[in-house]
């Protein structure tokens, strides 16, 4: 495939809307869906330098999908759909897709994933061997790595809208406690943990409490960091009122691969999962 010729008719059909109903444009967002399902296209992946690219024609081609799609029926016995992307039915060996989980038309599972009765949306990549426990939802774009651990209920926001946004991505490795929440595009690092209940937002503090400074990011948390909820107090016009943040309380090492040392390290740092 002419993947450049692809993109350029994905360019022509976003700026001239009418472009969408001529076959030559349909023809190319179709194949880049068909990419995405099959993980020959990402809608965002790392260069040499670790640095995550965002791949602004694919998040168009998909946003384009949609506008011309119709909704039509699904029968998938004993479940019926009504909806414009079909369920996923190609998947790599060795992947365990355990009813009702579902993974919509689009999105790609490598080879060993487990996606128990969750939920994976198109042009999201999921990486080898990963987990993705029940009721767990993997939105829209969003790119998680191999050997992850999704816990039951955690949410992995979509991030479609504007096509030139970050996905969320969680890199390999990563450990996702229960019911947390990590969206609008938040990159969590290699091997890093979340602990239950932590909601990670593009504007939410991560305060690194781990050495004699305080340290801040935004939208980021480094690769091997250990993170639970916090409180910080911030003074308004009331009074001073503690504010939600995340807080990196300790340090993954080599040594935690072992889960019995990695249960270790969750029982010292008290870090509920």
């Amino acid at each position: 495939m002419d993947w450049q010729a692809a993109f350029h008719h994905v360019e022509e059909a976003w700026t001239h809307p009418d472009y969408l109903r001529l076959q030559p444009h349909q023809k190319a967002i179709e194949a880049i869906i068909a990419a995405l399902d099959e993980g020959q296209l990402r809608a965002a992946s790392p260069n040499e330098n670790e640095e995550w690219i965002v791949h602004e024609p694919v998040k168009k081609a998909i946003l384009l999908y949609f506008r011309y799609r119709q909704i039509e029926k699904i029968h998938d016995p004993p479940f019926h759909f009504q909806d414009k992307i079909p369920l996923k039915t190609k998947f790599a060996p060795g992947i365990r897709v355990v009813p009702p989980g579902t993974a919509r038309y689009g999105s790609y599972l490598a080879p060993g994933v487990i996606l128990m009765p969750g939920y994976v949306n198109i042009g999201a990549y999921v990486g080898e061997n990963t987990m993705i426990d029940t009721w767990a939802t993997v939105g829209s774009c969003a790119q998680i790595g191999r050997d992850v651990h999704l816990s039951g209920g955690v949410g992995i926001g979509g991030v479609l809208e504007p096509p030139q946004a970050r996905p969320v991505i969680i890199e390999d490795g990563a450990f996702i406690g229960s019911r947390a929440i990590i969206v609008e595009g938040v990159r969590v690092g290699k091997k890093a943990i979340i602990g239950a209940g932590v909601t990670l937002t593009a504007s939410m503090p991560i305060i690194d409490v781990t050495g004699p400074e305080p340290r801040e990011y935004r939208g980021y948390v480094p690769p091997y960091a250990v993170v639970i909820s916090g409180m910080r107090q911030k003074t308004f016009p009331a009074g001073t009122w503690g504010t939600p943040c995340a807080l990196i309380i300790g340090w993954r090492k080599p040594e935690h691969d072992d889960k019995l040392a990695l249960n270790a390290l969750l029982r010292e740092l008290d870090v509920p999962v």
